[in-house]
Formats: C-alpha cells, sequence, structure tokens
C-alpha cells in the first residue's frame, strides 16, 4: 500500500507542474503516474518480490515527467537510489539539462540528481600526464606495443597543452561531452582508459581523477541518469561496480526495446585467429621487456613463454580446422560484408568442442598470469614505494590491464565453444565469418545468447529493488509476448499500453498503392518505386524514405531523374547529426528536402511539423534473415515445435513497421501520410495481422496504381 505522504506528494507535484507551465491535464500521463506508483508500492512489503511495471506509453503521453513523479517520492521515502537509463548519451543529457530542471523548478519536490557516464567518457591524467612529459622507458613500450598503448603523435600535443590548461583552471572536469568543440576519436582515445586499464586507488592522480570525482557526486544523488550500456556494464561486473548497489536501485528504463539487444551486446564473445596469435607472439616479447623491468622473474617469464607458444600452435591447428569446415561448406551466408557459417542451434562439431576446452584452459592461464603480473604492479605502486619503480609500474598497468582483458576475452569465448548449452534453455548462437580482402585474411568466432532472459533474470530482475520499463513502442502484435521471451520479465511483471492522445484518423493516411509486385522480386519492385515516387512525393515537401536494404536504397537513388537526386540527402553520405541539419536547414528556406535512410532512421529521428510531412517506407520491415543470432533463435523456436515466422518475423515486422510510421506524428498538430510500397499488408493473411497493430491511420488502399503512372526521363 502506498504510504498518504507519498501519494499527496505525487499528487500534489503533479497539480503544481501543470500549474507553472499551464499545462492541461493528459489522461495517459495520469493513467501512467497511477499504474508506476500501485505497482512500485508492493516496495515496502516484506520478502515481496521486486516489482516490474512495463509501460508503452504512445508519442505525447509526456512519459518522461510520469515515471519522475511517479517514483521520486517513493524511492527517497524508503531511501532508494533511482537510476534513469536511456538508450543513448544524447537522451541521457537531454534528461538532466532539460526534463529534470524543469520538474525541479515547477513543483516542492526536491532531489539531486547526478550525469552518469562510463570512464571512457572521461579524461584520464595518468595518460595525459605521461603524454605530455614522455620519456625513453614509455616509447620503448609504445615502439613494441604500439596497439595497445597510443602514440601521442597520433593525438594534437597542443591540444593536451590546452586541455591541461582548462583542468588546471576549473574551467573543464574532463568530460569529453563537455570539451568545447567536438574530439575525434584520433585525439580522444590516447588521453582515456578502460576499466581493466584503471589503476583506482593505486593511481598517484587518484585524488583529482575525472572520473572518480564524478562517481563520487553521483553517489551522494538520489538519481543517477545513466544509460543502457553504463547498466549493464556494471552488471556485468556483478553490480555495485559502476552504479549502487542494485538491490538498493529502482531502475528506469526509458527506450526499453533496446535493452534485450544491448544485453545480448554485452554479454557476447569474439575472437580472431590470426590476429589473436599476432597479439600472443607480442605479448612473448612483451614477457621479456617485463623481466628486464624487473615485474617477471626468469622462471615466470619462461613459464609464460612457454604458456603462449602452446596457445600459438593451438590456434595454428584451430586455423586449420575452421579453413577445412569453410571450404567444405556447399554454400555459406554472406552477412555484414563477409562469408559466415552459423552452426545449426549452435551446436559446434566435437572436434572444434574438444580444441575449444583445450584453448579455454591455455588462456585461463594466460589469464592467471597477467592477473599476477598486474597484482605485483599494484603492489609497486603502494605508497612509499620507490618512486622511479611506482612510475615505471603507472605506465606499465594500462598495458598489462589490456592483455588481461584480451585474454579473459578470448577465454570466455573458446569457453562458450567448449560447452554445451542446456536442453531445457535457449542455446548460444555461434558462428564463424571468413574476412577477406587485399590485406588481410582471417577467421572470426563469435557466441552470442539468443535471448537476453537468462541474464536479465539473474543479474536484474532479481536482484533489483523495482524496474520500470517504458517506451512509444514495447508491444507487438497487441501484446507484451515477444518483450516478455527476449527479455526474460518475471511473471508478476505489470503492463499497461497507454494510446498516443493524437488524432491518428484525423492527422494522417496509410496509402498502400496498388504495386501488383511482391517486394521478393527486387529488381521490378525497385522500378516501380522509381517511378512511383515522382509522381506521389511533394517536390518541395519533407519526406523520409526508408528502406530495409541498403542495396535497394542505392539503386533507387541513381535511378531517379536527376533533378529528383538533387533533393536526396542519403544516409551514406553524412553523419546522421549533420544529415539531419541540413535536411532541416533546407525546409527553413523553403526548399524540398527527402531523406534517404534505413533501419537507424526508422526510431529515434524526430522531425516535427513542416520537416517530415510524408514518410515513404519500401517494404515490411522484416529483420535480416541471415542474422546468426536470428537464425539460431529461429531453429530452437522450430525445434519447440512453433512456427519461427508467426513467432518471431511477423511480430517483430509489426513492431518495426509502427516505429518507422512513427517518425510522422511527433506533436499533435503535426499532419502528413505514410506510404507503404508492400501489397503483402493487404493480400496477406499476416499482413492483415500487422495491418490491424497499426494505429488507426486513415486507409487509403489500392487508391493508386503504379503501373498507371507515366515514366520520367531519368537524366542519366
Amino acid at each position: 500500500m502506498l504510504a498518504d505522504d507519498v501519494k499527496d506528494s505525487i499528487q500534489t507535484a503533479y497539480r503544481q507542474l501543470l500549474e507553472s507551465r499551464e499545462l492541461t491535464p493528459r489522461y495517459g500521463q495520469r493513467l501512467m503516474i497511477a499504474e508506476i506508483a500501485k505497482t512500485l508500492s508492493t516496495l515496502a512489503d516484506d520478502g515481496a518480490a521486486p516489482p516490474i511495471c512495463v509501460v508503452e506509453a504512445g508519442t505525447g503521453t509526456g512519459k518522461t515527467l510520469a515515471y519522475v513523479l511517479s517514483v521520486m517520492p517513493l524511492a527517497k521515502a524508503l531511501d532508494y537510489k533511482v537510476v534513469i537509463a536511456t538508450a543513448t548519451v544524447a537522451l541521457q543529457e537531454q534528461v538532466v539539462q532539460k526534463d529534470l530542471p524543469e520538474i525541479l523548478e515547477g513543483s516542492d519536490l526536491s532531489f539531486s540528481y547526478s550525469l552518469a557516464k562510463g570512464r571512457g567518457r572521461y579524461l584520464c591524467l595518468a595518460k595525459l600526464d605521461m603524454l605530455l612529459r614522455g620519456n625513453d622507458s614509455m616509447q620503448a613500450m609504445m615502439d613494441l606495443y604500439g596497439e595497445d598503448l597510443d602514440d601521442p603523435s597520433d593525438g594534437d600535443h597542443a591540444l593536451y597543452e590546452k586541455m591541461l590548461e582548462e583542468l588546471s583552471a576549473g574551467n573543464w572536469k574532463g568530460d569529453r561531452d563537455d570539451w568545447k568543440s567536438a574530439l575525434s576519436e584520433e585525439d580522444w582515445k590516447p588521453v582515456t582508459v578502460d576499466n581493466a586499464q584503471c589503476m583506482g586507488p593505486k593511481c598517484s592522480h587518484f585524488r583529482n581523477c575525472c572520473f572518480y570525482q564524478a562517481r563520487d557526486s553521483m553517489d551522494k544523488a538520489d538519481c543517477i541518469v545513466s544509460n543502457h550500456d553504463l547498466v549493464l556494464s556494471d552488471l556485468a561486473l556483478g553490480g555495485g561496480v559502476i552504479l549502487p548497489e542494485p538491490a538498493k536501485c529502482i531502475y528506469i528504463f526509458d527506450e526499453a526495446h533496446h535493452l534485450p539487444l544491448k544485453s545480448n551486446n554485452h554479454f557476447s564473445a569474439f575472437t580472431r585467429i590470426k590476429a589473436s596469435n599476432t597479439w600472443l607472439e607480442r605479448a612473448e616479447t612483451l614477457s621479456l621487456r617485463l623481466q628486464k623491468d624487473d615485474f617477471l622473474d626468469a622462471t615466470a617469464q619462461q613459464s609464460l613463454q612457454k604458456l603462449i607458444a602452446n596457445t600459438r600452435e593451438q590456434l595454428d591447428h584451430a586455423w586449420l580446422l575452421l579453413e577445412q569446415i569453410l571450404e567444405s561448406l556447399d554454400q555459406a551466408d554472406s552477412y555484414d560484408s563477409r562469408i559466415q557459417h552459423a552452426f545449426e542451434l549452435g551446436v559446434v562439431p566435437m572436434e572444434i568442442q574438444s580444441l575449444a576446452a583445450t584453448l579455454a584452459n591455455l588462456y585461463a592461464r594466460i589469464a592467471s598470469a597477467f592477473q599476477d603480473i598486474s597484482d605485483d604492479l599494484k603492489d609497486a605502486m603502494e605508497d612509499g614505494a620507490d618512486v622511479k619503480r611506482r612510475q615505471l609500474a603507472e605506465q606499465w598497468y594500462p598495458l598489462i590491464g589490456s592483455q588481461l582483458k584480451r585474454a579473459e576475452a578470448n577465454l570466455g569465448l573458446w569457453l562458450s565453444y567448449a560447452t554445451s548449452d542446456p536442453d531445457d534453455k535457449a542455446p548460444y548462437a555461434r558462428w564463424l565469418s571468413y574476412n577477406i580482402n587485399e590485406s588481410f585474411t582471417d577467421i572470426g568466432l563469435s557466441s552470442s545468447p539468443v535471448l537476453a532472459a537468462d541474464n536479465l533474470q539473474q543479474r536484474l530482475w532479481e536482484n533489483c529493488a523495482a524496474a520500470v520499463l517504458t517506451s512509444a513502442t514495447l508491444s507487438a502484435l497487441g501484446n507484451f509476448d515477444m518483450l516478455k521471451m527476449r527479455a526474460g520479465l518475471p511473471e508478476h511483471t505489470h503492463y499497461l499500453s497507454i494510446l498516443s492522445p493524437f488524432d491518428f484518423a484525423g492527422s494522417a493516411s496509410l496509402v498502400v498503392p496498388k504495386m501488383n509486385c511482391d517486394p521478393s522480386d527486387s529488381e521490378r519492385h525497385t522500378q516501380l518505386i522509381v517511378k512511383a515516387l515522382p509522381e506521389m512525393v511533394d517536390k518541395s515537401g519533407a519526406s523520409l524514405m526508408l528502406f530495409s536494404s541498403r542495396r535497394q536504397m542505392q539503386d533507387v537513388m541513381q535511378l531517379l531523374p536527376a533533378q529528383w537526386r538533387e533533393l536526396i540527402l542519403c544516409q551514406d553520405d553524412f553523419q546522421k547529426s549533420q544529415l539531419l541539419k541540413f535536411h532541416r536547414q533546407r525546409i527553413d528556406k523553403g526548399e524540398g528536402s527527402i531523406i534517404f535512410g534505413l533501419s537507424s532512421f526508422a526510431e529515434g529521428v524526430d522531425l516535427p511539423g513542416k520537416y517530415c510531412t510524408h514518410v515513404l517506407i519500401a517494404k515490411i520491415p522484416f529483420a535480416v534473415p541471415n542474422d546468426p543470432i536470428e537464425m539460431t533463435l529461429s531453429e530452437w523456436i522450430e525445434q519447440k515445435g512453433l512456427n519461427s515466422f508467426m513467432t518471431l518475423a511477423v511480430p517483430d515486422a509489426a513492431f518495426r513497421l509502427v516505429q518507422a510510421s512513427g517518425r510522422l506524428l511527433r506533436s499533435e498538430s503535426d499532419r502528413g501520410k505514410i506510404t507503404l510500397f508492400d501489397e503483402r499488408i493487404v493480400n496477406r493473411r499476416y499482413g492483415k495481422t500487422i495491418l490491424d497493430s497499426m494505429p488507426p491511420y486513415r486507409r487509403e488502399i489500392f487508391q493508386n496504381e503504379i503501373e498507371s503512372f507515366p515514366v520520367e526521363e531519368s537524366g542519366v
């Protein structure tokens, strides 16, 4: 039961915010506040399972205000931290710079908040000092191991001097995103570290460390604004390492539909045979240098060298075996510009499994050796140690951290290949990829969960205080089954879907022209789209054309008449932010503009009002059929006696289509139309199911027949 004082606090704050910002109450927003508060009220019950609330809140609901108002008073009353996790750093900054200040300014709510980012977003003072100070020992290590220690000549020395100036003057706190101009990866990488390279309290710069100072402010905050990747990184490390302990946190996942995929990425593994062999060859030389600097005795050095030699020999065996497998295939898939082979149901042949067990054992011993060296370096960095030796240890530590991380990554991959999956759980996807170009040939091995369910159950849902998942699109085909399966949400999870307040029928039409062509006939389908665009698109307006295939996007662009090509801003030609900027500038000048984009433009693109009045979709956005993870999941679904197309592909396509069409209406005053060049949504049974799950746009089905349109000269 929600305490009366908490209930009063929520209601009062909502009333104050409406009055201060002269807003009218939104039914959906009030419903969202009530549902979250009711679900999380069991937090005060002893022995209750962590409450989980899933709220699909259509565009225009005002979900940020709703989840902050419903969670913050309860969290403060029960002494819990609130972790708001967004999908991107940009969304993080919007919450911190706009949403939370407006809530605090417009109500009597009182809470502190802090922005949480990973180490990679902060400057490392130790690396900056080494780059600016320089010495022969450091240079020798760079010459030896250039791929892991970044040569300061690769960056801008004057820039690093300016960074030190701004830090010393107190004008900058070492946050990459707060630097006065954009920093390239080449300039930034030499002055930052990951968790494996960070010396922590042992570092001589620890008291002034940019990352730890930011973390101190985070520890004192009531609300921490993070992102999905940082939360998952913390959970992968055991929880409570980067962020507060999960048991003391109420997590709010905004744009929560990204969470399962991001989780799979965090718990996946990858290695390349030749690249690993090259790394190990350098590690042998590295061990000699460690011995010379007295951080490794002769016996330990010889032992490590022998261990590395054995591992390289086994990798040579692996290359021959994997090459034979790839050459024996009747046909191989192509995915992400690589030849690949996914093992059926993730089951690898016994000879690979046996070799993997041997390699896993060897990499475990290599990782243990590097861990011992890392521990010895920490001892050498203790206060009171010899100054020169301490400095040398500080120079070595990030490099050894990189070696340890790489050994552990290889260990994870080979362990996965050596392991058989339990019969009662979804398997791991395991696949080979063959990279061939003029200067580089290698075989890669990958492993990934096909469902995030187990990892999220064990690390999050069972260990957090509570969680709220929200997004404009979370359901598919009118239910939450897909999200529940992929994210492993517990049975006691509460679900709520709140319709957008938009007048879909009055604001937008869904147009499906008569094509007399199935998209599987890609050449004819492309020709018909080329024929249709000049007739169906306003040359002086703002349009967004979404494709499922890069090849089709490029073909359509090349086949269009020259005067139409001039209107197109293609995803392949610009960075996303730059492209959107150019598009807005064109529209502001009264010029026409058409964006051509792939799936990344089907969500997270906000072009309200005049900036987008027509969304065109080439075809129903089914997932790439040869994605190894989805292939393995489909095989598992089929093995269970289910139809993978209806169980996975159709709900997923429906979800993507709702997201893509959602680029049109971004506010209640927006107007426009959506055109889908795919008759299957009408003449296939599954298509009608997808159509019925879409918002209630006004429908214009087969009112245009593309074959009757005139043909414009291409101008080529």
